[in-house]
């Protein structure tokens, strides 16, 4: 058996480059001048002008010239030109400018800029959980709900799992404890945190002589603490990552109650301290377990996540874990287990950094170098020679009092050379080209920022039409709204599962790059040049280990607004109503294959939406039956079936691979040019009275799917009805995957249910 390490890139951010919607408050040198946002009306567009950017700058140098020329304030640049969330301008005007700029052609309104917080980890706003109403106040924030969580331990210290506002009665259902060890004392437990428990006997049968080096529950890694905060952290003002993404952190189930399981050490991670950390979690009386790890290459009667989780199921726990890491290559993902939930990565709406330009025009780009550094007014040194930026010997011609701007490479490779030499040549900052994800991959240690290709093109006109070209990089900016997002982070593991390709998995896609989250102070969060090391309260980190969180706050959500749900009716909610499309209402795209749109073996349903969760109109249930029926259906013995359900008051007289699954995936021969697939599927009206549900396909390519009955008539609530999907696929060209989806939408358009559909050769797997 081969374990698993935790599913998280340290740190993996990834860089969106599309221009945003988020200003920063931009203040004036003349105490009678304000920043101002200007909407204009895009239809009246001068077609003298060029581009927008043309059209707003000679609004504002009308402004500041003619009648109002005389005037002693400096003529202002564009702070911002926005054409996608808004259309319209930002700029710095006296009172007397403003209403000139109200008398212009096109005008619409225009608003004094308004300083603000942006909420961090940010993620729950792009979940759109800080609505009015919705899961957030359904579930009262997740009050009351327990969450364990199965991972490396936890910084108790973290403002992050202090009790300021929890509720002083802890649930009469918890079993739980608060565990002493090193370092850690039960005093460290509160509210919030209300259990602690470590294993690490797997660990030290595994080797006698080892020595555990913090033997507790405490986090060394952070990796558990980090985790913990996202599903459940209290609120903590003014969190950030050295500047980065400051604001308000967290948890996406804040009023939830948090305990931890240690069964991750810096001396190993076995199965049976996973086993054992879960089997005290469901004895304890915990709602949810999130687990970031994963077993590969194992049976599910081998898996110790398999064989926990369904117990947890048989007592209505969720059980959320994450897809893995091995993308973005088909059939790398681990907790592909029938019972459980399983989670993929995306990115989120947000970017760090900018490059300003001697000409005033601002460049939204990426940078996480930790600190404030100055870089400004800078020569920006740009030479046609490609080779400039690959070699230390060709960048020691360089003057070193400048920024280098160093030409696009398709190669993230290169890129990551690239960064090494700029280092070790010691120049005062540098621009690097790139649209490659990977290009990302780490903190910065130097000052530099990244910049897309499209966007380098301007960078690269300037440079060239100006005698003394000067730039410089701001660093500790934050810019959310950022346009298109989410797309499938490229590590991401993609189904189907090996240990199960008959159930479709991933399940669902939650935000897993960049999440700011606690972290343990004690472990390097940062780094600049080769040897300082910056510790950090609050880490960005990226991967599906931090997807899984999300969704686990989100199934503790839902637990405390449907407490009578099953953890596969709460699964179901989150599939049925997950979103296919992006913030720029187009099919979500893929960053392992940057030109193509995500299918359901990367992103599952698509991206969590929890509010819609809540109500889901019709949901997919499951007994403990129905899954021993899958075991039964793979020939396992009666031991390795025993193995998983522990008991033996479960039968195989229908063994069946046709899962009451919220999904369809249909597998065929290699050898064969054809297949026929029949599932058959029961919903569960849990709206609020009668219903007509009428069946809507994507065919996927090269398929026929036909669903008996189309309508569904439901008189009351609870009531099932069941119907039947029948998938023929011819193959039409080489080995195939193919996608669509079944989507039932109710009279009356109050609620949708969708169900992707997949096609795909046996051999992918």
């Amino acid at each position: 058996m081969r374990e698993s390490k935790p599913n998280f890139v340290f740190p993996f951010p990834f860089m969106l480059f599309i221009t945003h919607w988020f200003l920063l408050a931009f203040h004036g040198s003349a105490a009678e001048s304000s920043t101002y946002i200007v909407h204009m009306d895009k239809s009246l567009f001068p077609s003298v002008f060029t581009t927008h950017h043309d059209w707003f700058e000679s609004i504002i140098d009308s402004t500041k010239s003619g009648t109002l020329g005389h005037s002693s304030i400096q003529p202002q640049k564009l702070v911002y030109s926005y054409s996608q969330a808004m259309y319209g301008f930002s700029t710095v005007l006296t009172s007397e400018e403003l209403e000139a700029v109200k008398n212009s052609h096109g005008f619409v309104a225009a608003y004094p800029d308004r300083g603000g917080t942006i909420d961090t980890t940010h993620t729950f706003q792009f979940l759109s959980l800080d609505s009015s109403s919705g899961l957030w106040h359904a579930s009262n924030f997740g009050e009351d709900v327990i969450v364990g969580v199965i991972d490396t331990g936890v910084w108790p210290e973290s403002k992050s799992f202090r009790d300021d506002g929890m509720t002083k009665k802890i649930p009469s259902k918890w079993k739980g404890t608060c565990q002493e060890g090193q370092d850690f004392n039960t005093s460290m437990c509160n509210f919030k945190l209300i259990g602690a428990r470590y294993f690490n006997q797997g660990v030290i049968a595994a080797n006698s002589k080892v020595r555990i080096s913090m033997n507790s529950a405490r986090d060394t890694y952070g990796h558990g603490t980090h985790t913990s905060s996202t599903v459940g952290g209290n609120y903590v003002s003014g969190a950030s990552y050295f500047g980065y993404a400051k604001g308000v952190a967290r948890g996406i189930a804040p009023r939830a109650r948090l305990a931890m399981y240690k069964v991750i050490w810096e001396e190993g991670l076995y199965a049976s301290d996973v086993l054992a950390g879960m089997d005290r979690a469901i004895a304890d009386g915990v709602d949810v377990i999130s687990i970031s790890m994963g077993f590969d290459g194992v049976p599910l009667y081998e898996d110790p996540i398999a064989i926990s989780s369904f117990a947890a199921m048989e007592k209505g726990v969720v059980v959320s874990s994450s897809a893995g890491n091995g993308g973005p290559d088909l059939g790398t993902l681990h907790n592909g287990i029938p019972w459980l939930l399983t989670v993929a990565a995306g990115t989120i709406d947000r970017t760090f950094g900018s490059l300003v330009l001697g000409n005033g025009q601002t460049i939204i780009g990426w940078t996480l170098f930790p600190a404030n550094a100055i870089v400004e007014n800078l020569p920006l040194i740009y030479n046609k020679n490609t080779s400039a930026c690959n070699s230390v010997k060709a960048l020691s011609k360089v003057a070193m009092e400048g920024i280098i701007l160093c030409d696009l490479v398709s190669d993230p490779k290169i890129v990551i050379k690239q960064r090494r030499f700029v280092k070790k040549a010691s120049l005062s900052g540098a621009v690097f080209i790139s649209d490659q994800p990977l290009v990302n991959e780490g903190y910065a240690r130097y000052p530099s920022i990244v910049i897309s290709a499209k966007d380098a093109q301007t960078v690269i006109m300037y440079a060239k039409s100006h005698r003394k070209p000067t730039a410089s990089i701001k660093f500790q900016e934050t810019f959310v709204g950022i346009k298109s997002a989410p797309a499938v982070a490229d590590y991401s593991s993609r189904g189907p599962s090996p240990s199960y390709p008959w159930v479709l998995k991933p399940d669902i896609m939650a935000p897993g790059s960049n999440v700011l989250a606690a972290y343990t102070p004690h472990t390097p969060a940062a780094e600049i040049g080769d040897n300082v090391l910056l510790p950090s309260d609050y880490n960005l980190l990226s991967g599906t280990s931090m997807a899984c969180p999300h969704a686990s706050g989100v199934a503790a959500l839902l637990k405390g607004a449907h407490p009578e749900w099953s953890a596969a009716a709460i699964r179901s909610a989150l599939v049925t109503t997950a979103s296919p499309l992006d913030n720029t209402q187009n099919p979500i795209r893929d960053y392992g294959y940057p030109s193509q749109y995500a299918s359901p073996l990367a992103m599952g349903a698509g991206q969590i939406d929890p509010n819609k969760a809540l109500d889901p109109g019709l949901i997919y249930d499951a007994t403990p039956q129905d899954y021993v029926n899958l075991l039964c259906a793979l020939n396992y013995t009666q031991k390795q079936i025993l193995t998983i359900t522990r008991s033996g008051s479960y039968n195989c007289a229908k063994p069946s691979f046709d899962l009451n699954y919220p999904s369809f995936i249909a597998l065929y021969s290699n050898k064969t040019r054809s297949v026929v697939h029949k599932f058959k599927r029961t919903v569960t009206n849990v709206g609020h009275g009668p219903a007509i549900y009428r069946a809507k396909v994507t065919e996927p390519k090269g398929s026929v799917v036909t669903v008996s009955p189309e309508t569904l008539s439901f008189r009351y609530k609870n009531e099932k009805r069941s119907y039947d999907v029948l998938i023929k696929y011819r193959k039409y060209k080489k080995e195939n995957i193919s996608y669509g989806d079944l989507v039932w939408i109710e009279d009356g358009g109050t609620h949708t249910v969708r169900s992707p559909i997949v096609v795909a050769p046996r051999g992918i797997v």
